[in-house]
């Protein structure tokens, strides 16, 4: 398995790989990404999961009952469940985000895609998404997978990072610029 050395060498990074490992060894990887998709998404919805993943006062005992919790609330797979009784009982529930991340990072590494985050000003449609993705699939010459969010800071425009590659075409970054060009 060919996996960046960066991502192995961070803390989430080496426990993606661990899980990834044992998703691989018993072929539940995409049951195991859709189960960190919904912890994703359960995280950016619920400021109080947010809180009990990091908050430092909550034993490892009460973290780990609460995240079997919201694992059978979520339906999520018993590795999936096991891996977060582990980042519990290790006290590393804080890195969930980083490892959630990471999985899909070696996960699509593995798939021959490239991961790639557009940031918009307003939300995108199914059509412009599906657009976006092909634009960058032929850019990148292998398949993108793409994530949507939300900045209404931009204004306007797009901002599409593709691992280390960053695209700004947003509205707030061309006036930051012609705002430059008119000090000087």
């Amino acid at each position: 398995m060919d996996i960046s050395a960066g991502i192995q060498a961070s803390l989430a990074g080496r426990y993606a790989s661990a899980l990834f490992d044992l998703a691989s060894e018993a072929g539940t990887v995409t049951a195991v990404e859709s189960d960190l998709d919904m912890l994703d998404r359960a995280l950016a919805e619920s400021v109080d999961l947010r809180a009990l993943t990091t908050n430092p006062e909550i034993g490892r005992k009460a973290q780990g009952a609460a995240m079997e919790a919201v694992a059978n609330m979520l339906g999520i797979s018993e590795l999936t469940r096991r891996f977060l009784g582990v980042l519990a009982g290790n006290r590393r529930l804080s890195q969930l985000g980083s490892v959630i991340r990471a999985f899909r990072a070696i996960a699509a590494a593995q798939r021959g895609e490239v991961s790639a985050e557009a940031t918009s000003a307003h939300a995108l449609t199914d059509a412009q998404i599906e657009q976006l993705r092909q634009k960058l699939t032929a850019r990148e010459g292998r398949t993108v997978k793409l994530t949507t969010k939300v900045d209404p800071d931009l204004l306007g425009g797009l901002v599409v990072t593709i691992g280390s590659k960053r695209i700004d075409g947003s509205i707030r970054t061309r006036l930051n610029s012609l705002e430059q060009a008119m000090k000087a």
